[in-house]
């Protein structure tokens, strides 16, 4: 894939568009689905400003691929390494729950593997060069995602 297109938010945006495809197709309407779709949209972009700010004020790069000039440790990223994608992946389900979409649920386990492989494990390493032994403490206190 083209490196000017290989983003998270590209990847976001291709699995919701399937993802809304499938419940255009098959849709499972349920009572709480609406509400719910909009807690989770709600709770991803608070998480997603949250996050992209502490690293803005920390003064390191929010896009992937670049080497960081930062170690984030506090705030938000007390509890996860990966605010930001875990955000994606709590987006990606409130969409999905607010199209109706249950059936492809599915997309977000997939969603999280390939930004894993794709983003998460190349960020992990050049962090481990960059910050060392600093990095592996905080590696081993907080999960990758949450």
């Amino acid at each position: 894939m083209a490196k000017e297109i290989d983003f998270p938010p590209v990847w976001l945006a291709g699995f919701a568009a399937l993802g809304g495809a499938i419940g255009r197709l098959l849709p499972v309407v349920t009572p709480v689905n609406d509400a719910l779709g909009a807690v989770l949209i709600v709770v991803a972009l608070i998480l997603m400003v949250v996050a992209a700010a502490q690293m803005i004020l920390a003064r390191t790069s929010v896009i992937p691929r670049r080497d960081p000039d930062a170690l984030v440790q506090g705030g938000i990223f007390r509890f996860s390494r990966n605010p930001i994608y875990l955000a994606d992946a709590i987006l990606l389900a409130g969409l999905l729950f607010a199209w109706d979409a249950l059936v492809a649920l599915p997309l977000v386990a997939i969603f999280v593997v390939v930004i894993q492989r794709r983003f998460i494990l190349d960020e992990e390493a050049r962090l481990s060069r960059r910050f060392g032994d600093a990095y592996l403490d905080y590696m081993a206190r907080v999960r990758r995602w949450l």
